[in-house]
Order: structure tokens, then C-alpha cells, then sequence
């Protein structure tokens, strides 16, 4: 999926639990999903592993472990518990964690039997972490994110991204309409916002769900301090009643779910190009966020 990919087999992993944490070799493990920067392992009943996959997201794993503690208590639902660090080997050159099992489900667009409850739910969980004291955190070192930065800073990007999907053969997207949104949003003069805690990446596979109410939120890899407008990005992923839900209930004026929709189309625009081969299950994520957006003329 990346160049720069450090894989693992299961033997691998199997000698990393033994040697390092004997008490635990007796527990079976098995697979339990992979992102975009991490493998997961599921390591008996109660424990998952998390196996970063490039060394540039290696960091993510000390942050977790610092802060991912003093945030817990502060938040409406679940969310991993670290519970111990690896260390880098020859076989598997990184450090890795282990965490405590978060139980629920991965949201699935079909998934929200109560769309405007759980969009509701998403909110209260985001006004919560950001409302959390930055206990002296600010944007800098591993807290440091572009997504907590400004949109002009993507423009570029953006632009280059456009451009590689319109050589893309096939690609059933309205590439103007994407186009004529980003534009909008780059021309708002908007005040800059206090900077607050951030997930900044709350897809619907960091959201587990139990019967349609959200109950987890995994994978704190890209936590960050910054501007919180890009948090709101994620909601277009998920049906159209928890968007509106959710922008109610946080009461984001028209200028931010302007800004948080250009913060959308950016995001899923880089996946199409860089995952067109790797990854189509993916792209095809990334393209039903996108025509959802096109399809949003005329919101907010």
C-alpha cells in the first residue's frame, strides 16, 4: 500500500508477544482489520495489537500511550486503553502497542437504524474532547497535524489531486462541482478558531456502534491540537440525517460546514489517486464521500 511498508507475518508477530511479553503468550492471535497506517491483531479476548505499517506514523503509538489516559475520563464513550509498548527488533523494526479491546462495531452505511440519534451521539462525543483542557498540549512536535492548519495550505494539493483524477479512465465524479466547492471555501474570510483537542479522522471505521448507537471511537493516531473545523470533515460519510443531526447539535454556523465540507472533498480527493491500485475498497469510500458532497449543492 506504501512504498516505505513494513510488513509483518504472523510468525512475527507471535515471536513479539513471546519474547516480550511472556504473560501473554498463551493467548491466541488472530486478525482484527488494518487501516491505512496500522495493522491490527486481536491478542486473546481482551487485548488487540497495533502494528504501525511505515516508520512516519511510528510516534503515534508513544502519543496514544501519554494521552489517551488523561482523555478517557473526559469523554462520553469508550475509546482504546493503552496497555503496554513494544519495542522495536530486527524482525519488526518499530515500536507497537497493545491496547484493551474496545467491544462494538464498525459503523456500515446501512448500519444507523436511527441516523439523527447517532449523529446527535457523534456530536456530544466531539463538544466533549473538545472541550477537554489542553493540560499545556499545543500544535506542535506529534500533536502538530495539517488537518488542524488552514485549507489554503491544501490548495496545491487539491489542485494536483483534481487534475490526476481527471486522467483517471472511467472515474464517475463531478470533478467541477468538486472544484466550484473548494473555491467557495477558500474565498470565506473566517476568524481564526482557539485551538482545541482534535481526532481528526472520525471515518465510520474508528466509530463502533451497538445496535445503531454510538458506543467507541478507535484510533487516536492523528489526536492533534489545532483549528476543529476540519473535525467535522468525517460527518460526510455518514447518511444525510446524522449530518444535519450533528451539525445542529454542535450549532456549526454556515461558514464552518462550508469549510468542514472543503475539509471532506481534500481528504477523500488524495485517497482516489494514491489508493487507485492498492486499495479499491478504499477508493470506493472515498468516491461515495465525494459524490455525496457534489450531490450537496445548495447545503448547508
Amino acid at each position: 500500500m506504501h512504498d516505505d511498508e513494513i510488513s509483518i507475518d504472523d510468525v512475527a508477530a507471535r515471536k513479539l508477544v513471546d519474547e516480550q511479553f511472556p504473560q501473554w503468550s498463551h493467548l491466541s492471535l488472530s486478525p482484527a482489520g488494518h487501516g491505512t497506517d496500522n495493522w491490527m491483531l486481536r491478542l486473546g479476548e481482551e487485548l488487540v495489537l497495533r502494528l504501525p505499517r511505515t516508520a512516519g506514523v511510528a510516534a503515534d503509538i508513544a502519543k496514544e500511550e501519554r494521552w489517551l489516559p488523561k482523555l478517557a475520563p473526559h469523554l462520553p464513550v469508550a475509546v482504546p486503553e493503552p496497555v503496554a509498548v513494544g519495542e522495536a527488533t530486527t524482525d519488526y523494526p518499530l515500536a507497537w502497542g497493545v491496547y484493551r479491546w474496545v467491544p462494538g462495531s464498525p459503523v456500515e452505511p446501512d448500519s444507523l437504524n436511527h441516523p439523527e440519534r447517532f449523529g446527535a451521539q457523534l456530536a456530544d462525543f466531539v463538544a466533549a474532547l473538545h472541550g477537554i483542557d489542553l493540560m499545556g498540549a499545543t500544535c506542535s512536535g506529534d500533536l502538530e497535524m495539517y488537518r488542524g492548519g488552514e485549507l489554503s495550505q491544501l490548495d496545491e494539493t487539491v489542485s494536483d489531486n483534481l487534475a490526476k483524477c481527471r486522467r483517471i479512465d472511467g472515474l464517475e465524479l463531478d470533478l467541477d462541482t468538486l472544484q466550484r466547492l473548494w473555491n467557495e471555501a477558500l474565498a470565506l474570510e473566517v476568524p481564526p478558531k482557539a485551538h482545541t483537542w482534535m481526532h481528526a479522522d472520525l471515518k465510520p471505521s474508528n466509530l463502533l456502534h451497538r445496535d445503531g448507537a454510538l458506543v467507541g471511537v478507535i484510533d487516536f493516531g492523528t489526536l492533534s491540537v489545532g483549528d476543529p473545523t476540519c473535525e467535522h470533515a468525517a460527518v460526510w460519510d455518514l447518511p444525510a440525517a446524522a449530518r444535519h443531526s450533528y451539525a445542529d447539535a454542535l450549532g456549526l454556523d454556515a461558514a464552518t460546514r462550508i469549510r468542514a465540507r472543503a475539509w471532506a472533498l481534500a481528504i477523500a480527493l488524495a485517497g482516489v489517486p494514491y489508493y487507485w491500485e492498492t486499495w479499491p475498497q478504499f477508493v470506493d469510500e472515498c468516491l461515495a464521500r465525494l459524490r455525496a458532497i457534489a450531490d450537496s449543492v445548495g447545503e448547508p
